[in-house]
């Protein structure tokens, strides 16, 4: 499964919103500015994040963004499966094969349990101690 920049950009969204909470409303445009991504596309994202009740948005001069549960609240899962739709690598229902079958379900289950263990907070607490052991490279 490829999580498309619509997935990626979300998490991003919702990462500075988590980093921010406290602090009021956080506009898209600080958010694109210091991802050097465009606003326009960061507005078609938040729309859905919103109609899903994982962000408010609040009007005014000072508006902007706020989440809207706490960080330990939000999983990542919640924030893919809001932009980029269920979560499979494969449509294993057309798959005649049982043990394949099993395969792509084992696949699309692990990838949910990683997804839906993993807050916002985690997220923004994270810290780089160098293990790439258990990093997927492609050849």
């Amino acid at each position: 499964m490829k999580i498309s920049t619509k997935g990626r950009y979300g998490l991003t969204i919702m990462m500075e919103l988590a980093n921010r909470l406290g602090e009021g409303p956080t506009s898209l445009k600080s958010i694109a500015e210091k991802h050097q991504l465009s606003e326009h596309y960061l507005e078609q994202l938040v729309a859905p994040l919103r109609n899903a009740g994982l962000v408010k948005s609040i009007r005014g001069a000072y508006g902007g963004y706020i989440l809207s549960k706490a960080a330990e609240q939000v999983t990542a899962g919640e924030v893919i499966r809001v932009l980029e739709g269920p979560i499979s690598p494969v449509d294993f229902e057309e798959e005649d094969d049982p043990a394949k079958r099993d395969l792509w379900i084992r696949i699309r289950d692990s990838i949910a349990e990683v997804l839906d263990s993993t807050t916002l907070a985690s997220l923004i607490a994270f810290e780089d101690k160098g293990k790439h052991d258990n990093y997927m490279f492609y050849i």
